[in-house]
């Protein structure tokens, strides 16, 4: 059958166009993915991690292989209402995924560095027995996949964190967690565990300015913070995303500080840690009844205390000029009173006032 000459161009080019067409509207849907995933100022990420998101206790059993996998990868995400920062992750969040394992695990670690990244990234896990903590054998160029394996020898509450050079920079840019290496046995069990981690953020803006912000080397550099978190951004741990509990229960905190550069005094308002664990050691003794903990940059802690009477909680770090640049938290108790415990006023008959 002859097509005339004609009629087979105009056929091939409205199926010329229509290809195009589907193409350039699979390309824009494949550009609006990509732009959904790792943010925009106009739609940035949710970065935060909320305190409840970790694993559960590994408890009685034995050494296996443990297989850890993160994903670097750079986006925009909210710092506070009407603000975003490019931030540097671990799978998204800030701070990465707390990693738990037992004593005598053997942990493979692999790490994919996205495409899409400006920069190397690596990891050195502090838990580790071995060199730069695994982060030259991890060191991955935008695109890249690399692992290593280690034995965890030694029980503990460890920071983990960037280490490409300059550290500071992928530190404070989001690039730290925590892993837990529980002690054969597992810890003693409590109602609620938290995963809580402080960091500073570097902007040339100064602390409340809207827009997008970008980081400030020199301020990096002469450690003047304009944002103090608690989970990545302002105020992130208040709201949907506060701590929660119930009259009676326990909770454990595990505490961990990024830094890059500032101490933490730990302290919750109204709360006395019944047992810390100090500088993330799990196996030596734990210091009762204590008000405030120190955790220095890259160092952690966990503490253990009853929540008793129900109200609103302030998790603070006691430097508290810090509170007015983002860092605070709030521990939620619900459930009824105790009035034996603590209650407004005081009963007149006690003659406390002076005639």
């Amino acid at each position: 059958m002859n097509i005339p000459t004609k009629l087979f161009t105009t056929a091939a080019a409205i199926a010329i166009a229509v290809g195009f067409g589907l193409a350039g509207a699979a390309a824009t849907e494949t550009a609006h993915q990509h732009m959904a995933e790792l943010g925009t100022h106009e739609a940035p990420l949710d970065i935060v991690r909320r305190a409840n998101d970790l694993p559960t206790a590994i408890g009685e059993r034995g050494a296996e292989t443990v297989r850890v996998g993160l994903e670097t990868v750079e986006v925009i995400g909210q710092l506070a209402d009407g603000t975003t920062y490019h931030y540097w992750t671990f799978n998204r969040k800030v701070p990465g995924p707390l990693v738990r394992v037992r004593v005598g695990d053997t942990v493979e670690v692999v790490l994919e560095n996205h495409e899409d990244s400006m920069a190397m990234h690596n990891v050195d896990f502090h838990a580790v027995t071995g060199l730069h903590g695994g982060g030259h054998a991890t060191l991955a160029a935008p695109g890249e996949t690399k692992g290593f394996t280690f034995k965890a020898l030694n029980a503990g509450l460890y920071v983990y964190h960037c280490a490409v050079g300059p550290a500071a920079q992928h530190i404070a840019n989001g690039m730290y967690g925590l892993i837990l290496v529980e002690p054969e046995g597992g810890l003693p069990a409590v109602d609620h565990e938290f995963y809580v981690m402080q960091g500073e953020l570097y902007t040339e803006e100064a602390f409340g300015t809207s827009g997008q912000l970008t980081e400030s080397y020199d301020k990096l550099m002469n450690e003047q913070p304009e944002y103090y978190v608690f989970n990545g951004a302002a105020e992130a741990l208040t709201g949907n995303n506060a701590l929660q509990a119930k009259v009676g229960e326990t909770v454990r905190i595990y505490f961990g500080v990024g830094g890059p550069n500032k101490t933490s005094s730990f302290h919750v308002i109204g709360e006395i840690f019944d047992k810390v664990y100090n500088l993330g050691s799990l196996t030596g003794d734990v210091l009762p009844d204590v008000q405030t903990i120190s955790v220095p940059p890259g160092g952690a802690a966990a503490v253990d205390f009853k929540v008793e009477v129900p109200g609103e909680y302030l998790l603070v770090d006691h430097a508290l000029s810090r509170v007015n640049r983002g860092l605070i938290g709030k521990l939620i108790v619900e459930g009824p009173e105790q009035p034996d415990l603590f209650r407004e006023g005081v009963d007149e008959k006690l003659g406390l006032l002076a005639d």
